[in-house]
């Protein structure tokens, strides 16, 4: 571990040479800004890295970086994020994508094949960069363990595969495949807790499983493109170009000689490079005349060790550094040091993601926190164990303390941190030696919104203590505790604390003055989010870290109040530094059909494999034509304002832009329109007043795409509010002015009942109670994103990511005055919808049109993350007021609701969602229930549809008024949920005739087996066994039903037979992950056999389905409302019913002749007999369009009373699917969507300012559900009711009803919050005890935690001292 200098000279080099999966490029002209990403994007054919972010935190950008280390002599691999990666930096590396792993053409690897198996891909955006996640796993593994592993196996461990992908987003799948696909190359894996694939049967044996699988050979599928980095003088080449003002030092004599010589004088702004990623965090907007990379440095990247400690090397890899410290720790070499270094390592394990550690340095880190005031997790740990840094300033090189380094002044770009100094640490020696009954203990602490990292802690601790344990107790003989991250500039010591504690002997009552103490110190600045909360977690941490001690207490304390509350903290896990399992066995529970064969298969989607190998196109993917330019928003920041004009810092305007498209460049004849849906056109500029925060003023086109970002980014909007009202903010001030979107009649819901004469016959009332629901975005992987290309007689060819082309033709024709012929709409596929790819993508697209309409050259668009969240809309809040009357035993004889909804500037969709709202609320049987909704217009970007719009507030809000009245009647909401279930009776009042026959209604059933397969009696006994001995974790569970109802919408479809019998197939339906193109694929296979001739067995694999064109399929609609698929295939089926209608007498006269007539030789005797075989239909829904779909959900979860995070331990779901056209395709469906509503419930906070402007507007900021926050057990059971006589091919929905199952954790939570309300009472608290609260959505950690009691451990403490009577 000793560091060791390079033993060969490095060679300058004026070229950047690097490879890309074996193919060499050299780059002898480049802006040192350009990203890795960038480059391969625009300037080689691979295209399997994505841009989901910009900001490392996503994942979708990971390559493998391989590098030849002279001093090992040995090749280094590890991922990272190529939007982060400076391209100058790769100079000597081999580059790995997805398409370098294997490819359609020359085979693709076994991770492919097994995501696509393992139905772990949907929209497919995030696939490549999860599959090389895994694949830097598999190869790392095969390096570091020794052990051997059976055929088809790596050395990877489950754990290590499913921590792989923890840095990863999804935001279709629900996870739970993917990990399953990662845990299948694990050497410890059970292949029985593997769920749903397409390479074995249910009963199959291991040994015939392990053969099915696609092999996988750690010689043959590991590190590809690497050899030639063997060649020792390549590897030690360096980049050193004056034109790229690259500079690359290989001494610190090198450093300080550049660092103050004539090339970084004179005001010269100078970057210093390792790996980048604070660009992540610390998004430019200024350009760096001067780039030094800090990484050749022999002095900045060894570790030395010597009697005092540790210093690592300021540019090492924090990755790296946790490797160092683990060794260290298990070298033992010190007497309480390989505590204190396995615990840094552990912590260091939960920031960021793997990806982002292997890049980021040790240094970065830490200067970030000192001269930006990062909260670093790192600083606090290093503060607390009394670290020291060696620095370069100006000339000297000096050694200070870390607290020094950190409490100094910003230091000056041009200084720097050179290494870490860690110490080795013992406990007090008395005459030179450590007693035995002294010991360290050293512990360190965060609560962040994910356990394992990836995400910014609120707090963070580390503590540090010298402890002697005797008869009589614990003496503290000193402490270091350490606290960051709430909201101060820099980490912190609670030095009064510490001063108080030394020398005392634990007790309650020196625990109770030490939180007292440590609640002055703990202080967040003013504008910092949640104070109280941070510092409950401090002196949660503090007493965890305390009571921990007490655990070590000889057997005379046994009896004490401290030993006990010492042995619950411990039964329970308190401490969040501990590493939880991720996921543990599931059972997915399917049956095929075989009615309409090979409808009803469990097929893998539709191009699975060549989404996880990238080679699938998206919009972006397209290469640019010749002379294309790049567009970017540039959105007002202020509400109802004046637009007087934009300036940019340097004139004319920045570097690479062509022209600033806005209202005055629609064409003569053209409207300023940007989108148009069911309820009129939306503009697509302001105008000369913008009418929200987000509203789209201008249109910044430029040579790149990084130059159009920098410029909008850098525009100055000049505003003025003289002469304007104030805006409309709020749904109350919208009231107060009479603010309102008219509903059209056909769209109002209905009452049902005399709410009067219900409230009459009530025992009981509940009057005018409040619930406040906030909004949700997206995150769809994919952006919005356009390219839109000039073509010949005035027509424009555009190419969007959207799920409803015929709008945004309608709406390109308007804006630029042209006929509509003359517009041409593809969609091939998306990365991700959700609702939210329809009036926003129309935007983008009309701002591409327009601009390449005026400049006569293609123009794309793809936005960057921040503006996409700025504009998206999302979800609709709303306000909730009600009144319901009940009996004695909990049933509902009237409900009234006022529900204000808050639809922002314009219609948008927003007229549907009272429907939404009252008929998943409608799931119980109210006896009354009338309503008055208001959709509110407020100075708010336009809300849209979301994934269940409506529908998940009003199932939420029926479970929130029934918890309510069970808390009032003390009574357990399941009994209350039960005597408020519908007969078939009142479900037919309630639905009229979209309640179907009575056999259709299952969800009784469902509601019996769903108790029966998860336990849930036996679960509730156990609970409350569980909360009677447990003080620090408290559990809950609950049982919700779901009712939802959906609509058949109209969809066209053409089907062609070409020559060789092979079947091209067009539907209006957009594939956006969910299967669609799958099952249109089955069902037109299964149509077409009904020719009965052979070779039918295997059409579908003869059917391609094709890209939506608006030219080639009118009338293409919207795909929405969870049916586009049904609709899609019941279109396809009347085409197949027309060509096998044509080909019938042909075949009779064939068979007649020849006997049996196969497939191919009828297709070619059609074509030969000039018989059209080609069909066009349009699917027009007869009768009822409506139909219910039904679900009930168990889950359990446990609530950690100290910090208020709540961890789901299980959770068990029956769905009815009817007869599953594709029963894996819907269990992903169903999981996907249950974890898209988690994220709603439990952990999305999609907030803005004052001004109405997004500020949780990056992942930074965002945080959607990761493996680490679902269900740890995860059962899903895709019911198969049965023949479905009215439902297409006897299917029901499954995109959209399964997400409000969510709800179910929330309503567990609140039922683990509960408990510890009632020890909170129990200890003699008053205020915070009430059983009627209301849990807000969505319920984060500090939601959790005040519910649970902020001054939860005071009260403990309180009590045990009144306890004692001491």
């Amino acid at each position: 571990m000793e560091g060791v200098k390079n033993s060969v000279a490095p060679t300058p080099s004026d070229c950047l040479v690097f490879d890309v999966n074996g193919e060499t490029f050299e780059v002898t002209e480049i802006d040192p800004s350009t990203t890795l990403l960038e480059f391969l994007r625009t300037r080689t054919p691979f295209k399997s890295v994505k841009l989901g972010c910009g900001e490392g935190g996503c994942g979708a950008c990971l390559v493998l970086l391989s590098k030849y280390n002279p001093v090992l002599k040995q090749i280094e691999s590890y991922t990272g994020s190529s939007c982060l990666t400076l391209l100058c930096s790769v100079n000597g590396c081999s580059v790995t994508t997805s398409e370098g792993l294997g490819n359609s053409k020359d085979g693709f690897h076994p991770i492919h094949q097994r995501f696509a198996g393992f139905h772990a891909s949907q929209c497919g955006f995030c696939t490549p960069g999860m599959c090389m996640s895994l694949f830097s796993a598999l190869a790392n593994a095969e390096k570091s363990h020794c052990s051997q592993t059976s055929p088809g196996f790596s050395t990877l461990t489950v754990s290590e595969a499913e921590k792989a992908i923890t840095g990863n987003l999804c935001r279709c799948t629900g996870y739970r495949p993917i990990a399953d696909a990662c845990k299948s190359f694990a050497a410890d894996v059970d292949l029985e807790d593997l769920g749903i694939n397409a390479f074995w049967q249910k009963g199959d044996t291991k040994e015939v499983k392990v053969s099915k699988l696609p092999a996988y050979n750690p010689q043959d599928h590991t590190c590809p493109y690497t050899e030639v980095l063997k060649d020792e003088y390549k590897s030690t080449r360096i980049l050193n170009v004056k034109k790229y003002s690259w500079y690359t030092p290989v001494t610190i004599e090198e450093l300080r000689n550049l660092l103050h010589s004539g090339i970084v004088e004179n005001g010269a702004k100078i970057k210093l490079v390792v790996g980048n990623t604070g660009d992540g965090y610390y998004k430019e907007t200024e350009k760096y005349d001067k780039y030094i990379d800090l990484r050749y440095i022999p002095e900045l990247s060894v570790v030395k060790k010597d009697n005092s400690g540790i210093e690592f090397g300021a540019a090492l890899p924090i990755s790296k550094v946790i490797i160092y410290l683990k060794e260290e720790s298990k070298s033992n070499l010190s007497s309480g040091g390989d505590l204190v270094f396995t615990r840094i390592a552990d912590h260091m394990e939960k920031i960021a993601s793997g990806f982002i550690r292997n890049s980021a340095s040790l240094g970065g880190n830490l200067v970030m926190a000192q001269r930006k005031n990062f909260p670093s997790d790192i600083a606090t740990i290093l503060l607390a164990v009394g670290s020291s840094v060696s620095m370069l300033t100006g000339n000297k090189q000096e050694k200070i303390t870390f607290e020094e380094f950190l409490y100094r002044p910003p230091i000056d770009p041009k200084d720097v941190l050179l290494g870490v100094h860690i110490p080795f640490l013992e406990p007090t020696r008395i005459h030179g030696s450590v007693q035995s009954n002294w010991g360290l203990l050293f512990e360190t602490y965060r609560a962040a919104p994910r356990p394992l990292g990836n995400a910014l802690p609120y707090l963070n601790a580390a503590f540090l203590a010298d402890i002697c344990c005797d008869k009589n107790g614990i003496l503290v003989n000193h402490v270091r505790l350490a606290f960051g991250a709430y909201g101060t500039k820099h980490a912190t010591r609670a030095r009064k604390v510490e001063e108080y504690l030394a020398g005392k002997k634990l007790s309650v009552r020196v625990l109770d003055e030490a939180v007292k103490l440590l609640k002055d110190a703990v202080v967040s600045e003013d504008g910092t989010s949640h104070p109280a909360y941070r510092k409950s977690l401090a002196v949660s941490f503090l007493f965890s870290f305390l009571i921990d001690l007490c655990g070590g207490s000889s057997k005379d304390l046994n009896e004490s109040l401290l030993e006990q509350a010492a042995k619950s903290n411990k039964d329970t896990d308190t401490s969040p530094m501990r590493n939880p399992p991720l996921l543990s066995s599931a059972k997915q529970v399917v049956e095929s059909s075989k009615d309409y064969h090979p409808v009803g298969e469990p097929m893998p989607k539709v191009g699975a494999a060549i989404q996880a190998s990238g080679e699938a196109v998206y919009v972006d993917d397209i290469p640019s034509p010749p002379n294309c330019l790049h567009g970017a928003l540039i959105c007002s920041t202020k509400p109802l304002v004046r637009v007087k004009g934009i300036s940019f810092d340097s004139k004319p305007k920045p570097s690479g832009v062509a022209a600033v498209i806005s209202t005055k460049d629609i064409p003569e004849g053209g409207e300023n329109i940007g989108g148009t849906a069911f309820f009129g056109p939306e503009p697509l500029f302001a105008g000369d007043i913008a009418r929200f925060a987000g509203d789209v003023i201008a249109f910044v086109v430029a040579d790149t795409q990084m130059h159009a970002n920098f410029a909008a980014t850098t525009a100055h909007v000049d505003y003025d509010t003289e002469g304007l009202d104030p805006p409309i903010l709020t749904v109350e001030e919208a009231v107060k002015k009479s603010s309102f979107f008219d509903v059209p009649p056909h769209l109002c819901p209905k009452e049902v009942g005399d709410f009067s004469k219900g409230l009459a016959e009530a025992d009981h009332k509940i009057l005018s109670a409040e619930i406040n629901l906030g909004s949700q975005y997206y995150f769809y992987m994919e952006t919005q994103t356009a390219l839109a290309i000039p073509d010949e007689d005035n027509s424009m060819v555009v190419y969007i990511s959207i799920q409803c082309p015929e709008f945004a033709h309608i709406a390109i024709a308007r804006c630029l005055g042209i006929p509509e012929h003359n517009v041409r709409v593809i969609t091939r596929r998306l990365g991700g919808g959700f609702g939210g790819k329809i009036l926003k993508a129309m935007t983008v697209a009309t701002a591409c049109a327009l601009a390449a309409h005026k400049l006569r050259r293609p123009v794309r668009s793809y936005l960057d993350r921040k503006t996409d969240m700025i504009i998206a809309g999302g979800r609709h809040p709303m306000k909730i007021t009600y009144s319901v009357g009940f009996k004695s035993n909990g049933k509902v004889t009237a409900l009234h609701l006022d529900i204000l909804i808050n639809a922002g500037i314009s219609e948008d969709v927003s007229p549907f969602m009272p429907h939404g709202i009252i008929t998943a609320l409608k799931k119980y049987n109210w006896g009354v229930l009338s309503f008055d909704i208001k959709l509110c217009k407020t100075n708010h970007s336009s809300k849209s549809a979301m994934r269940a719009p409506g529908d998940v507030q009003g199932s939420f809000i029926a479970e929130a008024i029934l918890e309510r009245v069970a808390s009032m009647l003390s009574m357990e909401v399941d009994s209350v949920r039960n005597i408020n279930f519908h007969t078939y009776d009142s479900l037919k009042l309630f639905y009229a005739d979209a309640a179907g026959d009575l056999i259709e209604y299952t969800l009784p059933s469902i509601w019996d087996k769903v108790a029966s397969s998860s336990g849930f009696m036996q679960n509730i006994a156990n609970i409350e066994q569980f909360n009677r001995s447990s003080i620090w974790r408290k559990r809950g569970v609950s049982r919700v039903p779901i009712v939802y109802q959906v609509s058949l919408g109209k969809v066209p479809a053409k089907v062609s037979i070409l020559w060789d019998g092979s079947i091209v197939v067009e539907v209006g339906g957009i594939e956006m992950g969910q299967g669609l193109w799958t099952k249109v694929k089955q069902a037109t296979a299964y149509a077409l056999s009904l020719i009965q001739c052979d070779g039918t067995e295997d059409l579908v694999e003869k059917v391609r389905v094709v890209q939506s064109d608006t030219l080639s399929l009118v009338q293409g609609g919207m795909t929405s409302g969870s049916t586009s698929s049904e609709s899609s295939c019941a279109a396809v089926r009347q085409c197949c019913n027309i060509l096998v209608e044509r080909l019938a007498s042909l075949k009779k006269t064939l068979q007649e002749k020849v006997g049996s007539v196969k497939w191919n030789d009828l297709i070619l005797q059609a074509h030969n007999h000039s018989i059209n075989l080609a069909a066009h239909s349009y699917f027009v829904p007869e009768g009822s369009t409506s139909y219910l779909n039904y679900g009930a959900v168990v889950s359990q979860v446990e609530v950690n009373v100290l910090t208020g995070e709540t961890t789901i331990l299980r959770t068990d779901m029956i769905y009815d699917c009817g007869q599953s056209m594709n029963p894996a395709v819907d269990l992903g469906q169903i999981e996907g969507a249950f974890v898209q509503g988690l994220g709603f419930f439990m952990l999305e906070e999609y907030l803005a300012n004052e001004d109405g402007l997004m500020i949780t507007d990056s992942t930074w900021t965002y945080k959607i559900p990761t493996l680490d926050t679902i269900p740890k057990q995860f059962n899903v059971e895709v019911l198969n009711s049965g023949h479905h006589q009215n439902r297409i091919l006897s299917s029901k929905a499954c995109g959209e009803p399964p997400l409000l199952m969510a709800v179910s954790v929330y309503c567990a939570t609140r039922a683990a919050i509960n408990e510890a309300r009632k020890q909170l009472k129990s200890w003699g608290a008053v205020e915070g005890t009430d059983p009627t609260f209301l849990l807000d959505v969505p319920a984060t950690l500090p939601v959790v935690k005040q519910l649970c009691g902020l001054n939860a451990v005071e009260m403990y403490l309180k009590s045990r001292l009144s306890h004692s009577g001491s």
